[in-house]
């Protein structure tokens, strides 16, 4: 469980290490080296270990709505909006279902320390909205275990859902994806998150934390030799009644991106990116098998 007093302590932490450099010049010295091979870490390899072809980027820089700050969460990696109250995207990787024993759901969602505006459990409390898993608990705690469940409820990982959108049609996908999507294939990536337009709209609850519009989900497979990625992508409104076909919401990347402001897989070479963010081809997932599931999780 992470500690609500977590970013005051690595402050006073910081603090007491400047104080020791000052006194003893070398020994700071070392700890600088130290801080840049971490964060020549995360960048160079543990971010990476997280991200197919790249993090996505902001199409357009001038727009703040669409500025992030990356978290790296065990499992799962996403882009955060402290401004939104969101995240703006979500990426994890599913593989063919572990043997992970199914893990007790915990009662609450938890504050993240890293988080400037300080969302909680009680944000959403009486608001008419779900606490809306991007990361789901349900395949991360199969694939990555305790840890992972724990992070996927950090508030971070979370947006506002209505109850039908949540507890079904949302809920239909979560199941397809880890059940179906990743069994046909062996390797799936999932990059996941809310579109926003028109007016703000903000919790009645919390002012801080943004009402999304929309949700989208990217499914992508590896490429391989003499093979190209395929995807498949979901642009699901909050408006659903939770029964409709999940190939009702079937649609492009280009039309994803249009909507939030995101460019994915930008290390991806123009053309075959264009192709493949433009095509609507469902029909390599075999789609039709997992259209009307309902959700048994």
């Amino acid at each position: 469980m992470r500690k609500k007093n977590s970013s005051l302590s690595l402050l006073k932490l910081l603090l007491r290490l400047f104080s020791l450099g000052r006194k003893h010049p070398v020994l700071l010295l070392i700890i600088l080296v130290i801080g840049l091979g971490g964060y020549g870490y995360e960048v160079k390899i543990a971010r990476p270990a997280l991200l197919y072809q790249g993090v996505p980027q902001v199409r357009d820089a001038r727009n703040i709505d669409t500025w992030f700050r990356i978290l790296r969460n065990h499992g799962f990696i996403l882009g955060y909006s402290d401004l939104r109250g969101n995240p703006l995207w979500v990426e994890y990787a599913l593989t063919t279902e572990a043997s992970t024993p199914s893990l007790k759901r915990p009662n609450r969602f938890e504050t993240d320390w890293r988080g400037i505006n300080r969302v909680s459990h009680d944000s959403y409390q009486k608001s008419g909205y779900d606490r809306g898993h991007m990361a789901p608990n349900y395949a991360i705690s199969h694939l990555y275990g305790r840890e992972g469940q724990t992070d996927s409820f950090l508030m971070t990982n979370i947006t506002p859902q209505k109850p039908k959108l949540n507890q079904q049609l949302w809920q239909r996908l979560e199941e397809a994806e880890i059940k179906h999507f990743a069994k046909v294939f062996g390797k799936v990536w999932v990059i996941t998150g809310p579109v926003f337009s028109g007016t703000v709209e903000r919790l009645s609850s919390d002012w801080t934390v943004e009402i999304p519009d929309a949700f989208y989900k990217i499914y992508i497979t590896e490429a391989a030799p003499g093979k190209q990625s395929i995807a498949l992508a979901f642009l699901i409104p909050q408006t659903v009644n939770g029964k409709e076909p999940l190939a009702q919401f079937v649609t492009s990347i280009d039309v994803i991106e249009a909507q939030t402001g995101l460019d994915f897989f930008a290390r991806l070479d123009d053309r075959t990116e264009a192709a493949l963010e433009a095509a609507v081809k469902p029909q390599p997932w075999n789609f039709q098998a997992v259209s009307k599931l309902h959700p048994h999780h």
